[in-house]
């Protein structure tokens, strides 16, 4: 898979790239190599947009009695495929009791300050996104290439990635990984074309 990079074009495309990699730095110095639960928490949070966005243009398409054009679906679909994300990543990494209070730490703050920065720019919100979803295959690329090298093990894949993404029943975490980071790419390309509507 290719990596793409949005070249920010506004002040409000480098700002939503400088919150983006903030929070890149903090997961590298936190998790560095342990990609797994470093996963753990990405997917928690990057579940967090799709239903934050989904919902206020809800409430958006109420209020102005009009059509939304099937945006709050894309974006409710967006939540529930990152919330499968995190579902298989709790089977393969088993995140200690440590770990699931930082998830929930940074649920309640992120999920905060993205409705927050919502209600203030969608657009801005859109390009965190796609900057996120981003640096989620940058990521993913390089735990595949950890698995691919025989540095983490290709265990078989958990029986709800299996179910979820109708893999063949001997898939391994190689397979996980390639078909996430193929969804995280997709989130990408919706939410920076999103982004670009806005502008």
């Amino acid at each position: 898979m290719t990596i793409h990079h949005h070249t920010p074009q506004s002040i409000s495309d480098r700002i939503a790239l400088k919150i983006v990699k903030a929070l890149r730095f903090i997961a590298d110095v936190f998790f560095a190599k342990r990609y797994g639960h470093r996963a753990v928490v990405l997917e928690t949070v990057a579940a967090v947009p799709g239903m934050i966005g989904g919902m206020l243009r809800h409430f958006r398409s109420l209020r102005r009695m009009e059509d939304d054009q099937g945006r709050i679906k894309i974006l409710l679909d967006e939540a529930e495929n990152e919330r499968m994300h995190l579902m298989t990543f709790i089977h393969i990494a088993q995140p200690t009791i440590v770990e699931r209070i930082v998830v929930l730490a940074a649920q309640i703050v992120y999920g905060f300050l993205y409705f927050l920065l919502y209600i203030i720019s969608p657009r801005i919100s859109h390009r965190v996104v796609g900057y996120m979803e981003e640096e989620a295959v940058v990521s993913y690329t390089a735990y595949l290439d950890e698995v691919e090298n025989a540095r983490i093990e290709d265990i078989p894949a958990p029986q709800i990635a299996v179910d979820y993404w109708k893999l063949r029943p001997e898939a391994r975490l190689s397979d996980v990984i390639r078909v996430i980071r193929e969804d995280e790419g997709t989130h990408r390309d919706v939410n920076h074309h999103l982004a670009d509507e806005l502008r």
